[in-house]
């Protein structure tokens, strides 16, 4: 394998990674508010606010590293954050 596909393939699998967490953060969010807590609790915030904390700094540290460019990364956010909230107002009109 050549030096760049190895660097292709290791931008790849960072992104990847990146866009599995972030659907982790998702299916979390859906099972809480499915089965323990309402939007508007403490303990949603905290466990919503923890994750994305979390997801910003791999993403970051990503960046950092050059595997992946600054705008992937805030598009994996930004996309995270509207599903999120479409989550949240689904669950507040049921």
């Amino acid at each position: 394998m050549l030096a760049s596909e190895m660097i292709v393939n290791h931008h790849e699998n960072a992104y990847n990674l990146l866009l599995a967490d972030a659907e982790k953060i998702l299916r979390l969010i859906k099972v809480q508010m499915d089965n323990l807590t309402m939007p508007q609790c403490p303990l949603y915030e905290e466990v919503l606010d923890t994750q994305m904390f979390g997801l910003s700094r791999e993403i970051d540290f990503a960046v950092r590293l050059g595997l992946i460019e600054n705008e992937a990364g805030k598009a994996i956010l930004d996309k995270l954050e509207r599903e999120l909230s479409a989550l949240h107002d689904a669950s507040i009109k049921k």
